[in-house]
């Protein structure tokens, strides 16, 4: 899981294994921030649509969920046209992934312990944020 800003550069990034699903993953991710602040918006994909995320999410850390509705949804839509506006700018942590993707210990897992491959992934991101200063 990774957290970029509105220039794509990250601000978070935190690893764990595969089974576990996005959207158990947003506050770990959030915690593991890089900034004093949080973000005041979040934008994700479908898969973060979830009202009880949403919720929690307003309720404890004042930040804004927007993530397009699935199509199978049962409860009314809470999102409008307006605010999923932002969700076409999503391509920026796609390329932020893909500069992630540049570094070989990054691309291909060779560490077994997950803390190690932490540390190359945080590792990327500080050489990621020095390019761009």
């Amino acid at each position: 899981m990774a957290i970029a800003d509105r220039s794509g550069l990250p601000i978070a990034a935190w690893v764990t294994s595969a089974s576990p699903h996005e959207v158990t993953l947003v506050e770990k991710t959030l915690d593991a921030c890089f900034l004093r602040r949080s973000p005041c918006r979040l934008v994700g994909d479908r898969a973060y649509d979830s009202d009880p995320l949403d919720a929690r999410l307003w309720k404890e850390r004042r930040i804004a969920l927007i993530a397009p509705h699935r199509s199978a949804r049962k409860r009314p839509k809470t999102q409008d046209g307006r605010a999923l506006r932002r969700y076409r700018r999503r391509w920026k942590i796609e390329r932020l992934f893909a500069w992630l993707q540049n570094f070989r210990r990054i691309h291909t897992r060779y560490e077994r312990h997950v803390e190690n491959f932490l540390g190359f992934v945080l590792l990327g991101c500080a050489r990621i944020l020095l390019r761009h200063l």
